[in-house]
């Protein structure tokens, strides 16, 4: 292990690590009494012991660096620079925080200091610290991003996917495994056999160093080795900064689970204590100079709480804000106020035939002509393979592997590249290969991508489209390659859900959706992905949440998307055939809804069958049959229809796969039996 015995550092840099040190320390001081007092009131995960790593690595740092830490953070959210006003303010929960009251303390970033993200999901923070390195490197800057996290971290999956992913791309990322010898509540001989974790770094062919954490001046050395070969573009460092924890695992909680006598060691000789005597024994500062830049952060440290508890809090409006950009796209606004959808439907002009594929491939080599912060990532995306079903062959070859970018198969690490990057400016592409895959990294989907933009109170932007295959009902793929999670996603505020069912659209809408400030994930169906139809030509928008009417009638409404749109299509025309008159409208976006045009449609025909193919059973038909129910009811003349998969896991066999997937003599019986109501 490094440890410090002489320095270089000037006497002023000396000081200013311990004047960091005592900030974080009092700042955490002041935290707990807060707590206390019943003053605040929050889930909190105390510093001490810990305040020398965050010290000796911000003073590495530039101030356009990028820094993202853990829930146990407030000692890297101090040390990178952001304000203590609005540090207190946000833990007080109060409009003027960094966040606005939104993400408070497990959540707060700053992106004006480069504090990027706090997550409070544990390990969750490395993939994307590996998107913020990768902008960065694709603008061709020297800035560097910092990952901190616990030593708990390092048995999570995204821990060796991110350490893997910047190895191979030699990203501009510090990994700092703060290893405080507990991970929450269990200690290291109990849940790990390493006994040094920056050994791992040798599996990854990156840079492993492993330094004393309660001595600022090693964690700073070691520190600026690593800055200097990130900046150069030598790639990764993994440090580990050892200490110990001079607390249980949160506020207030036991410490039974720690080890007393080495608990007490820590507590003896705490780091701030040891530094200070360093300090004096050197000549660098007296104790009555210590003292009183002591005494000034505390009067810096009262005034932040003074400030915080004296502010405003946020007022019930901000409840909406920041969920989208716009909260015209919010499905609350969208069912309570049901306000058409602005015009914006492309005219035609030039097309041609082309496949679904096709028409995604095109639309996005226009992207990236356009727009040099548009790069896709995924598994086998790159020429020769092009896709797993060729969708973006010719773009790495046209575009270059930097803009197109083969990953490993490591779907938190592709999600969470993507999230950094558009947190950094970028607009990423991410593929997930196949739709069920997306459940393996739905953390950075749903806690991450989704959530970024509100915790940060609208300072964080996460503009990212995630491309998913839906390869159900095409034969041979089974039950974990063939489900349709909109429903699933739907449920998480804060991502939009786009679902094409023509080639036309599914161009149209990934432009859309490429150039939307907000979190997209594109479905895309297998089985709608090789049947040609009329495309136009060049670039042209189809704006998200405008639904389409694809045939027109006057007895029913049949309400879809995706590839059941056909199957929808085709059951009119056999109710046709019987007198039938139905509508088939297409929502091609699930979020944001179109309202409005279900509620005309169904109004007009006073009947509504709602079709998809993912499972029926809490689908997102049901939402839809409930907005109908709620707007127009004793308007209808019977109740809404759902039509959707059988409650079974997908199965292999054709034919109860067949009897799985909703089909068009399905929706013929629905309708059958509700005209006979």
């Amino acid at each position: 292990m490094t440890t410090a015995t002489a320095t270089n550092l000037a006497s002023e840099a000396m000081l200013s690590l311990y004047r960091t040190m005592v900030r974080i320390n009092e700042t955490d001081k002041a935290v707990t009494r807060g707590l206390s007092a019943g003053e605040i009131m929050f889930q909190y995960y105390p510093v001490g012991g810990q305040e020398a790593i965050s010290a000796g690595v911000g003073a590495a740092l530039r101030a356009d660096d990028f820094v993202s830490t853990t829930y146990r953070g407030i000692h890297d959210i101090v040390a990178k620079g952001t304000p203590l006003n609005d540090i207190f303010a946000e833990l007080y929960g109060k409009l003027p925080g960094t966040c606005k009251g939104k993400g408070g303390p497990m959540h707060l970033s700053d992106p004006a200091s480069g504090l990027m993200i706090t997550t409070g999901i544990v390990g969750a923070g490395l993939p994307i610290a590996n998107g913020l390195g990768l902008a960065e490197q694709l603008r061709g800057t020297d800035k560097v991003c910092v990952c901190n996290f616990g030593d708990g971290a390092t048995s999570i999956g995204a821990f060796h996917e991110a350490l893997n992913l910047a190895a191979v791309w030699k990203l501009p990322v510090i990994f700092v495994c703060q290893n405080n010898q507990y991970a929450e509540y269990t200690s290291l001989a109990e849940y790990t056999l390493t006994k040094d974790f920056s050994k791992r770094a040798a599996a990854y062919e990156m840079t492993g160093v492993r330094v004393d954490g309660t001595d600022p001046v090693a964690v700073h050395e070691a520190a600026t080795a690593a800055v200097a070969r990130a900046r150069s573009g030598e790639g990764p460092t993994l440090i580990e900064a050892v200490c110990h924890r001079l607390q249980g695992h949160s506020f207030g909680s036991d410490e039974g689970h720690m080890d007393a006598a080495a608990l007490a060691a820590a507590r003896s000789d705490t780091p701030v204590a040891r530094f200070r005597r360093r300090l004096i024994d050197a000549g660098i500062a007296t104790d009555a100079a210590l003292k009183e830049l002591e005494a000034t952060v505390r009067k810096e440290i009262d005034a932040a709480s003074d400030y915080a508890r004296k502010a405003p809090a946020p007022e019930a409006a901000e409840l909406y804000t920041d969920v989208f950009a716009d909260t015209a796209s919010i499905p609350d606004h969208v069912i309570a106020t049901a306000t058409p959808r602005a015009a914006g439907q492309y005219q035609p002009q030039s097309e041609r035939m082309m496949t679904f594929g096709q028409a995604v491939n095109e639309a996005l080599a226009i992207a990236l002509e356009a727009d040099k912060n548009v790069f896709l990532l995924g598994e086998d995306i790159a020429d020769p393979a092009g896709g797993v079903v060729k969708t973006t062959y010719g773009l790495s070859t046209r575009f270059g592997r930097d803009r197109v970018r083969p990953t490993p198969i490591a779907e938190q690490a592709i999600v969470g590249a993507a999230i950094g990057a558009a947190m950094a400016g970028m607009k990423p592409v991410a593929e997930i290969m196949i739709n069920d895959f997306l459940m393996v990294c739905m953390d950075q989907v749903s806690n991450h991508a989704a959530k970024l933009r509100y915790m940060s109170g609208g300072k964080t932007s996460v503009p990212l489209v995630i491309r998913t295959l839906t390869a159900g009902f095409v034969g041979s793929f089974g039950a974990q390659h063939s489900q349709s999670l909109e429903a699933w996603l739907a449920h998480t505020p804060g991502i939009k859900i786009v679902y094409p069912s023509t080639p036309a659209e599914a161009k149209g809408l990934l432009l859309s959706a490429i150039d939307d400030p907000d979190p997209v994930v594109f479905f895309e169906s297998m089985r709608a992905y090789f049947a040609p139809g009329p495309v136009p030509e060049g670039d042209y928008r189809i704006p998200l949440g405008q639904a389409d009417v694809k045939r027109r009638g006057k007895d029913l409404t049949i309400i879809t998307y995706g590839w059941t749109v056909g199957e929808a299509l085709a059951a009119a025309e056999t109710l046709a055939t019987e007198g039938v008159d139905a509508e088939v409208l297409d929502l091609r976006t699930i979020v944001p809804l179109d309202v409005a045009a279900i509620l005309e449609s169904v109004g007009r025909t006073k009947r509504a069958i709602v079709l998809h193919a993912a499972t029926e059973f809490g689908g997102f038909g049901g939402e839809v049959a409930s907005i109908i129910h709620s707007r127009l009811h004793g308007q209808l003349a019977a109740p809404v229809a759902r039509v959707g998969a059988r409650y079974t896991p997908v199965p292999f066999a054709a034919g109860l796969e067949s009897l799985h997937f909703p089909q068009a003599n399905r929706v013929i019986d629905a309708a059958r039996a509700m005209l006979a109501r």
